[in-house]
């Protein structure tokens, strides 16, 4: 169970735990503009670079092999310095993934709730 916090204070992974929120991701059916395919995912985003709040839209084909929860239920995505350290404790939706050269992923569940690890190296 979580410490409860003041309306006035930050999350703990932000303020304990050094974590920099990086975007919010959300699942969609809807075709956006300037879509990029990511074929090992079998999905389409978009949004990020243009999102001054850091919004990104995900959409999956049928066959996607992303996690249900991910595809369905919004997450937020917050950057780490060390994404093994992050995890400990963490309940690990799939395993820790790299999907592109220098980034490393991590997705756990938080309360029902998917959360987005990321490492840059």
């Amino acid at each position: 169970m979580h410490k409860k916090r003041m309306d006035h204070e930050p999350p703990s992974a932000i303020s304990k735990n050094n974590w920099r929120y990086h975007h919010l991701g959300i699942p969609t059916e809807q075709v956006h503009p300037n879509e990029k395919y990511i074929e090992k995912y079998k999905m389409f985003v978009s949004g990020f670079e243009a999102s001054p709040y850091g919004i990104e839209w995900m959409r999956f084909e049928l066959d996607s092999p992303v996690s249900k929860i991910i595809q369905t239920v919004p997450h937020i995505a917050f950057e780490v310095d060390d994404l093994e350290l992050a995890v400990i404790g963490k309940e690990l939706i799939d395993e820790i993934t790299s999907p592109s050269k220098g980034i490393r992923v991590a997705m756990i569940l938080d309360n029902g709730a998917p959360i987005e690890l990321i490492e840059f190296g």
